[in-house]
């Protein structure tokens, strides 16, 4: 099969590479779509190695046909269209998976719509309602809100009762998750976010954060989060470290959680994936909830569809269509 290859200067090539074959529990899909996760930028640049065990190719998610089974997998056939969450290997023609993170591409959905879903609802539902245990009529507030996570979590948050303030980088990207169902938001540009968020949260503070900046923002979220608030770390754009008033935690029992997906063991997310499809797939098929995708490139152009994500001017997802030769 041939798959994208990371040459030593870190250039992008698609090349022949050995076809995996499903273990006893898997499958093995072949690939139509899949999508960039800025985890894949990191791994390319020697950030971000994947787990131990997972294929080295990039690509956390996909969207194609089961093309093999492992023995003991009952529950899919040959044939079946799916899209699935991966710990890497989507930028191929063939990847193979645990057959339990694997979920079918929801009634009416191209290949390539279907490659924009599973990383970010997951990403979204996980961190938000199972991390944040966050309730309904609870405010959340959303750092990257046009990114492909914070357009997923805003439609699950509007659909779920959670009023949504996000943070955003132009006036573009804030129309656009004001019309996904935010209440408000803040440019970058205006400076700090912390008394835009405080005159529309009130007094009672925001119960959720989801944060993928990190550093740079974190005084600002700790200020920010209600009595028995969560703040979700989910990246590092904005630097690895920042000061903490350890007594504001104690007073107002805040809890602040690192999270990441990838990293995370096969059970925990088969139960994940086993919640998206009850709690969130049906919401496809009734346009509750939709994939809002920037663009699309053939995976031969791998290295513009990454420049596209790198460039922070994308509004949700950047896919790609892979060609089978």
């Amino acid at each position: 099969m041939k798959a994208i290859v990371i040459h030593a200067d870190k250039s992008l090539h698609w090349e022949e590479v050995p076809t995996p074959t499903p273990g006893p529990d898997d499958v093995a899909i072949r690939v139509h779509a899949t999508a960039i996760n800025r985890a894949d930028l990191m791994q390319r640049a020697g950030l971000y190695p994947p787990p131990p065990g997972a294929s080295t190719i990039l690509g956390l998610e996909c969207a194609g046909e089961i093309s093999a089974l492992g023995a003991n997998v009952a529950q899919w056939k040959v044939g079946d269209k799916v899209c699935a969450l991966l710990a890497g290997g989507g930028y191929a023609e063939t990847v193979v998976c645990p057959a339990r993170h694997v979920l079918p591409v929801p009634a009416g959905f191209s290949f390539e719509q279907a490659a924009a879903l599973p990383e970010v609802f997951a990403t979204a539902f996980l961190n938000i309602y199972m991390e944040a245990h966050t309730q309904p009529g609870q405010k959340v507030l959303l750092h990257a809100g046009a990114s492909g996570v914070g357009t997923a979590a805003i439609q699950l948050c509007q659909a779920l009762g959670n009023p949504v303030f996000v943070t955003v980088g132009d006036q573009h990207k804030l129309d656009t998750c004001l019309q996904l169902g935010a209440s408000a938001g803040h440019l970058r540009t205006g400076g700090d976010f912390e008394s835009a968020v405080k005159a529309w949260a009130g007094s009672e503070g925001v119960h959720t954060i989801l944060d993928p900046v990190g550093g740079n923002y974190f005084e600002q979220n700790i200020r920010l989060l209600a009595s028995d608030g969560h703040l979700v770390i989910i990246g590092l754009m904005g630097g690895r470290s920042a000061p903490l008033d350890i007594g504001r935690l104690l007073v107002k029992r805040i809890r602040v959680v690192g999270s990441t997906l990838r990293s995370r063991s096969d059970a925990s997310k088969a139960d994940l994936i086993a919640r998206l499809r009850t709690e969130v797939w049906p919401g496809f098929s009734t346009g509750r909830f939709r994939p809002i995708i920037h663009a699309r490139y053939p995976i031969t152009q791998a290295e513009q569809a990454m420049a596209d994500v790198a460039s922070n001017g994308t509004i949700g997802k950047v896919v790609m269509s892979v060609t089978l030769m």
